[in-house]
């Protein structure tokens, strides 16, 4: 394989081999970023439904507490 790769010149190597491989492999790699995207936006959105949950419990705990000091 070097020997191939040894004789072209270098922008066939660092140009068009890449090119070919991102047309070639293209809607693969796009998906696997799409879903990677994906999962993250909802382990963030996750994330923020479970820290919202416990601000309005941690909230409505402290108010009924406080209320039955009275």
């Amino acid at each position: 394989m070097r020997e191939i790769f040894a004789g072209l010149p270098w922008w066939v190597k660092w140009i068009a081999v890449p090119a070919i491989a991102l047309v070639v492999f293209g809607g693969l790699i796009a998906n696997v970023v799409g879903f990677v995207i994906g999962l993250l936006f909802k382990v963030l959105v996750f994330v923020a439904l479970v820290g919202g949950l416990i601000y309005v419990v941690r909230k409505f705990m402290s108010s009924s507490s406080s209320r039955s000091d009275w």
